[in-house]
């Protein structure tokens, strides 16, 4: 019999920071779930991390992938729960209570298509940096990601039966487009109230992140249309950077007390 919940992990040489994902997963006080790991064929300690921090009905592959968004897709197929939730390594439940808040969503909404609530951005020992420059709407539609990722893709929680794969001809922007088709289907979206995930604050390299935000303007073009996209990006680069001054004085703020502590 199947699960509620299908939490998604996938891992490559996490050792560093997937203890803090499996923990903040062991404790939830909901147990209706299944963990699915799905690891890269790691050369580090990551899986015997893995096996010392055992999650509710885990299940662990460990094989070469063809990057991230095929192992997600492998995730896909082995998942047996109504509901999908990707949760990789480094990025955690906010609360003991956040599986619960979401499986209450879900079952006193009679089974929407999208349960999604808010992200945090924290730093490498969990302590809160900003809140993500995307605030996740109290009314989520298809449009809504005609603006950016809205939703980050971690407190996007996605009925099983309406997922399709990740499209593997995008290399950094693929749960973007993933999220739209999501919405593309969804009959109904429930907003939870509060801050469902603690999103590790990467390092990805500039390179690759103009090229997510190249993938990401493709996509918007494809889906919104290229003119309205043209125009809504002549507001996103502003938006960008009053956020990022915002998360470099919280960076700073932290440093200081750590100095004084």
């Amino acid at each position: 019999m199947g699960h509620l919940i299908s939490i998604i992990t996938v891992t490559y040489n996490a050792s560093s920071t997937v203890e803090t994902t499996l923990r903040s997963i062991a404790k939830q006080t909901w147990t209706d779930y299944e963990h699915i790991i799905v690891d890269g064929a790691s050369t580090d300690d990551t899986l015997q991390k893995v096996n010392a921090i055992t999650t509710n009905n885990q299940r662990v592959i460990s094989e070469p992938d063809n990057g991230l968004y095929d192992a997600m897709n492998k995730g896909i197929d082995m998942a047996k729960g109504e509901y999908l939730l990707f949760l990789n390594a480094g990025d955690a439940f906010h609360s003991p209570d956040t599986l619960s808040h979401i499986a209450s969503a879900i079952i006193s909404n009679n089974r929407p298509g999208i349960v999604y609530g808010q992200t945090d951005i924290v730093d490498s020992n969990g302590r809160f940096i900003t809140e993500r420059h995307l605030r996740a709407p109290e009314h989520l539609s298809y449009e809504s990601f005609a603006e950016g990722m809205v939703v980050c893709h971690q407190a996007f929680v996605a009925l099983a039966r309406i997922v399709e794969p990740f499209d593997l001809t995008y290399k950094f922007s693929a749960d973007y487009e993933w999220c739209i088709r999501c919405l593309q289907h969804s009959r109904k979206n429930v907003y939870v109230d509060e801050t469902l995930i603690d999103y590790l604050r990467d390092g990805m390299s500039t390179a690759n992140r103009r090229k997510s935000l190249f993938e990401r303007f493709r996509i918007m073009c494809y889906y919104y249309g290229t003119i309205p996209t043209i125009r809504r990006h002549m507001h996103f680069a502003q938006r960008f950077l009053k956020h990022r001054a915002k998360e470099r004085d919280s960076i700073k703020n932290i440093e200081i007390q750590n100095t004084k502590s």
